[in-house]
């Protein structure tokens, strides 16, 4: 889905050995050396957060091609995030920057970068990886972020969970700045921040945070230490962003969507229960309580996500042409989950990594999605929070495969058509065009588009991807990689010939 520096955790088990004051743009970013777990650091830190610590090490593991950084952001609270940093195969001083973010809540960025679009994929039933020609790093600077804390690499010292999107929000905020004062190069890129699933609740509030904070630089009278994040647009992936619109569409794709599973008196039935899923989402909206949308979430979750007819058919809710067997592929569906975790867990990966040795690595930890769930987190609008940043000139792309259930096209698509602002005329009245994927000359989906006339990717475009599951880019490596690096260059998704 805030802090005071007294003594930082890792002050026990670190001894700075050398130290620098770079000074950059009147702020002061102190640059040294650590060590941990017998790993070298490099720790960055700034007056301007003076709660936060940025330590970051330079692995060759995965693709040993391009530069990496890898490490923590550490905060005063005891809660360390962690990140690995891929630059662009190609031309990196002049690619974007992109930070990629998997959803649960609870579940790994990780995820993301071995399974779906990262520049190394997960192979050999975990014991290897083999390299990805469809990377997004190819044309675009990629950071993967384990967030909140207590997912994937991150770990809290006392085990404490963060509860609520708001509250990772800001630590995002931080650690980007560190990372661009670290990493000066790269901070009047544009910036696109990528979300898959719960991302799409996490997202909008981090990209209101950061346009936030820019507001914030451009208005202030003396200077505040901090960079200006050229925020040029949000991605959502198979996004969950407005459960009152999209809940209900879970009924609708399954028994009327491209392949339906449910009939008759069940989709009658299914029907009642996400209607009544949605008025409990509505007080959520109204209300905004944990004592409403916690309870809101947790009926929705049982009654729609859980209704006995679906439940019986042992589908995979991230693809619905499969069949899911927990005891085979694990809770997740999917083999290569496992096969994450085995390879994440690999002391000489976690060496090279910066990890701490003694930290277990899970692609999903059910307790921080429990934590979110019980203040029905995941139950707010966080589309009301995208309306502003468009009409500031932040594009937005929302896709999504057309085989997953719960996060469906359909509910996605409709919650896109109803966004007010500048676009939104527009793109109600748009028509479905079909999108071809031009090194192949397939067509690979559809596309809505506003703000366009067929110059450009658009500044809200809606793309539904064909034959592709919750993690389309597991399933359509070269269509997503088309489609991403046609948005970060801004070229029209309609355009169907080199």
């Amino acid at each position: 889905m805030h802090l005071a520096f007294a003594t930082l955790a890792l002050t026990a088990v670190c001894h700075v050995t050398t130290a620098a004051v770079a000074a950059g743009g009147g702020q002061q970013i102190l640059l040294g050396s650590a060590f941990q777990n017998d790993v070298q650091f490099e720790a960055v830190t700034s007056a301007a957060f003076p709660e936060h610590q940025l330590r970051l090490t330079e692995p060759t593991i995965c693709d040993s091609s391009v530069k990496q950084y890898s490490g923590y952001l550490d905060i005063t609270t005891g809660k360390h995030l962690f990140f690995w940093f891929f630059e662009a195969r190609r031309s990196p001083e002049k690619a974007p920057l992109t930070l990629w973010l998997n959803g649960g809540p609870g579940c790994s960025s990780m995820t993301g970068l071995l399974f779906e679009l990262g520049p190394c994929k997960i192979a050999d039933k975990g014991h290897n990886t083999t390299f990805n020609p469809y990377s997004w790093n190819i044309h675009s600077n990629m950071i993967f972020l384990d967030q909140p804390v207590n997912v994937g690499y991150s770990y809290s010292d006392d085990g404490s969970h963060v509860d609520n999107t708001l509250d990772s929000a800001e630590d995002v905020y931080a650690f980007l700045q560190l990372f661009l004062k670290r990493h000066p190069q790269y901070a009047a890129a544009p910036f696109h921040l990528a979300a898959e699933s719960y991302g799409g609740t996490y997202a909008p509030h981090m990209a209101s945070a950061i346009h936030h904070h820019n507001d914030e630089l451009r208005l202030a009278r003396v200077s505040l230490d901090r960079t200006h994040i050229n925020l040029a647009s949000v991605i959502l992936a198979n996004g969950i962003t407005d459960p009152y619109i999209q809940m209900p569409s879970v009924p609708e794709y399954l028994c009327e969507g491209p392949y339906a599973v449910l009939h008759g008196a069940d989709c009658d039935a299914m029907r009642d229960k996400a209607r009544s899923c949605q008025r409990l989402i509505g007080m959520c909206y109204a209300f905004d309580s944990p004592f409403i949308c916690g309870p809101a979430q947790e009926y929705c979750m049982r009654e729609v996500f859980g209704f006995p007819a679906w439940k019986k058919l042992g589908l995979n809710g991230s693809d619905v042409r499969k069949k899911c067997d927990p005891e085979e592929n694990g809770d997740l569906c999917y083999q290569e989950m496992l096969w994450i975790d085995a390879w994440a867990n690999i002391p000489a990966v976690k060496g090279a990594l910066g990890v701490p040795s003694r930290h277990h690595f899970q692609s999903c930890n059910r307790e921080v999605g429990e934590e979110f769930g019980g203040r029905g987190d995941g139950m707010r609008n966080s589309a009301a929070l995208l309306p502003e940043l468009i009409d500031a000139g932040v594009r937005l792309l929302v896709y999504a495969g057309n085989a997953d259930m719960g996060c469906n096209f359909m509910g996605n698509e409709a919650w896109v058509s109803q966004l007010p602002g500048r676009y939104h005329d527009e793109f109600a009245a748009s028509t479905s065009e079909k999108w071809t994927v031009l090194t192949s000359g397939r067509v690979a989906g559809e596309v809505r588009t506003a703000g366009s006339n067929g110059f450009d990717a658009g500044n809200v475009t809606f793309v539904q991807i064909y034959e592709a599951g919750h993690m389309a880019p597991f399933d359509q490596p070269e269509a997503t990689f088309d489609l991403f690096t046609r948005w970060i260059m801004n070229l029209p998704l309609t355009l169907n010939k080199l």
